[in-house]
């Protein structure tokens, strides 16, 4: 029997299990991946109201991150919700120190589903250049249009897909588009452009939907298909999730 491949997601604690880690981890699993988790954040919330947010000091992170990466061999790494750029940066140059040949796929994770507001990229004007740091020691970024807008807002959207993708891959999410729901696109440093439309008509809006993609690509990537394929079979693994039920709270078939 084949063995399964270690994945780490750094993200926050969500109770309803919805959305943060314990959906990674749900769907690491459910798709033959192992999950190891580190834990960025305690929130008080549910799938229709977020209460308050208890960020987990960056030692704690720090020794979290060196009792996996220790323990457990990992190629692959998925990164939520954080406080700010700079513990984002703080995570990345400690993994990267750990393990050099490691691929991080970051999430950014900027309001939760219920609003609830963890950063405001605008308020931080001076931490551009922190950002785009980032971006460059990453291997893929999974922003939505809201999010896009939020990170670049000086800039138009095909001004901020072209500066983020000369720099890592862009899988922008299309979820809250309007001309087009649910049509997705992949950017690619070698200045590939693909178009991942939806299948099927059934989907309905999901508590941690993103969190769930972006877990899948990380997991598809681990189990060796090229990113294209891993974008567009995560993106199909998601469409079921969405479409597993009525409510906000998707079910993941293992």
């Amino acid at each position: 029997m084949k063995n399964r491949p270690n994945i780490l997601t750094i993200a926050g604690f969500d109770p309803s299990g919805g959305a943060g880690i314990l959906a990674d981890i749900k769907t690491i699993e459910s798709l033959k991946g192992y999950g190891v988790a580190v834990c960025t954040a305690n929130t008080i919330q549910n799938d229709i109201k977020f209460l308050s947010c208890d960020w987990v000091n960056k030692d704690i992170i720090k020794e979290q991150l060196d009792s996996i990466l220790e323990r457990f061999t990992i190629s692959f790494v998925k990164i939520g919700v954080v406080k700010n750029w700079k513990t984002l940066h703080f995570i990345i140059d400690h993994i990267l120190d750990k393990v050099q040949n490691i691929k991080i796929i970051l999430d950014p994770v900027l309001k939760s589903s219920t609003a609830y507001a963890f950063q405001n990229p605008d308020q931080d004007k001076e931490l551009n250049h922190e950002f785009d740091k980032i971006l460059e020691k990453i291997h893929l970024i999974t922003p939505n249009y809201k999010e896009i807008q939020m990170l670049y807002p000086d800039q138009t959207i095909d001004e901020a897909i072209k500066h983020i993708s000369c720099r890592t891959h862009l899988f922008l999410k299309g979820g809250h588009r309007e001309d087009a729901i649910g049509k997705d696109e992949l950017f690619t440093t070698t200045g590939k452009h693909y178009i991942l439309n939806p299948k099927g008509n059934k989907c309905s809006e999901k508590h941690g939907s993103g969190c769930v993609l972006s877990s899948a690509i990380t997991t598809y990537l681990a189990l060796g298909y090229p990113l294209l394929k891993s974008c567009l079979k995560a993106k199909r693994y998601t469409e079921k999730i969405l479409s597993s039920n009525d409510t906000l709270l998707g079910y993941h078939k293992m």
